[in-house]
């Protein structure tokens, strides 16, 4: 197996807004989470919380589970990855909560959502500043055909909705990676999913949302997560999660609010 580069990935990440860690799954643990994430799909339906048509996708082939830190342990230990704990301090800082964990997989005859940012979903513009950022985990191998995300290049230096072109999609590329890689993606990148035009294969991701912890992570997590599942955390884990009793109130938050100033002056 190919030693993995993460300064090289590190690097790319700044420089433009992304990086392709190949090598980071096995193929036999891929398609355990595979596996993994049908039954949790199935239990996400079983407690009233639907996996199709919920408004984000144009049609019922995409099949989005969220929560997924209550479904499956081996969910929880992939959010808290070393080498994805490691690429986010990298961009973010120590100073970050996990927003989010979600799956999306893409079936035959899926399309595509509309283009946009995450980070421009949680916070206002000017998005001067890395302040959120995705772990993305490729289950199979990613390709144009089978639903890629589709991302605009250096777009992630876009500070303002003004500068975004009338037409994102149009100068959209598709990420590329085989099962078991993980694409870490600036939250400014805009990005879309992609259509998957191909007659049986099956496109699964996970989404790991991470963003700089004085702003409110997407999901409540002291709401979401069950009692077992919390009681099975670890300290570390807790406090990502902002299930202490300080939440998301960082003591960094007087200097975000200076840099973000002087930024703008």
């Amino acid at each position: 197996m190919t030693p993995i580069d993460v300064d090289a990935a590190k690097a790319q990440l700044q420089r433009e807004g992304f990086a392709i860690i190949p090598g980071v799954l096995d193929a036999a643990f891929c398609e355990d989470v595979r596996a993994r994430l049908w039954s949790a799909a199935e239990e996400s339906e079983r407690r009233g919380a639907p996996t199709r048509n919920i408004g984000i996708d144009p049609n019922e082939h995409n099949v989005r589970v969220f929560n997924l830190l209550d479904l499956d342990p081996v969910f929880v230990d992939l959010i808290q990855h070393p080498l994805a704990i490691d690429i986010v301090t990298s961009l973010l800082g120590p100073g970050f909560l996990i927003s989010n964990f979600t799956a999306n997989t893409a079936l035959p005859g899926s399309k595509s959502m509309k283009p946009h940012s995450d980070q421009s979903i949680v916070v206002p513009e000017p998005w001067l500043q890395p302040w959120s950022m995705n772990i993305i985990w490729c289950l199979n191998d990613l390709h144009a055909s089978n639903g890629a995300t589709l991302y605009l290049p250096m777009s992630h230096k876009i500070a303002w909705a003004r500068e975004a072109p009338a037409d994102p999609r149009a100068g959209m590329q598709p990420f590329e990676a085989p099962a078991g890689s993980v694409i870490a993606m600036d939250g400014r990148l805009w990005h879309t999913s992609g259509a998957n035009v191909t007659e049986r294969e099956e496109r699964a991701l996970l989404f790991g949302y991470y963003s700089r912890d004085f702003i409110r992570p997407q999901s409540n997590w002291n709401a979401a997560l069950s009692p077992t599942t919390i009681a099975s955390l670890s300290p570390q884990m807790r406090g990502w999660l902002g299930l202490g009793a300080t939440a998301n109130m960082s003591l960094a938050t007087p200097l975000a609010i200076r840099s973000r100033r002087e930024a703008m002056s």
